[in-house]
């Protein structure tokens, strides 16, 4: 059985943002892959130096990688969340990369947050206790 899915609503994008933005989930499909220590290793490395996020960074990053792959647009929360971080870090920031469970009924989700709120996401994102959260140097976050 298959659950119908409302695909995210793509925006304009320049040749370069593009580019970038399908390099961008190109990485995240091969990163999304690793086991659960691994990727948190690889993206603690490629968090390094970069500043923290805004919301609206981290948002136009997330609108590019919906707007270049339907999985990402669609029920691909992890690799939506990788390749939102890793733009955001090809232009120098990070956003706090977020995974967390619910447990009634059960799911896992993976989510970008800036300023201590998620972007782009659904209000029902809060009920997700966090599992993982690999968040920028300086943030308010303190890596889980």
């Amino acid at each position: 059985m298959t659950i119908p899915v409302a695909l995210e609503p793509s925006v304009r994008l320049t040749l370069r943002r593009r580019a970038g933005a399908r390099a961008a989930v190109g990485a995240a499909r091969l990163i999304a892959k690793l086991p659960p220590r691994r990727l948190r290793r690889v993206l603690s490395v490629l968090r390094r130096g970069a500043r923290p996020a805004s919301g609206e960074e981290a948002l136009a990053a997330r609108q590019a990688v919906v707007t270049v792959s339907v999985q990402c647009a669609g029920q691909g929360c992890l690799q939506r969340s990788i390749a939102t971080v890793l733009l955001c870090r090809a232009g120098g920031t990070w956003p706090d990369w977020c995974t967390g469970v619910r447990t009634e009924p059960f799911r896992a989700h993976a989510w970008v947050e800036a300023d201590g709120e998620p972007v782009g996401e659904r209000a029902e994102v809060l009920a997700f206790a966090k599992t993982m959260v690999i968040a920028a140097a300086g943030s308010a976050q303190a890596d889980r």
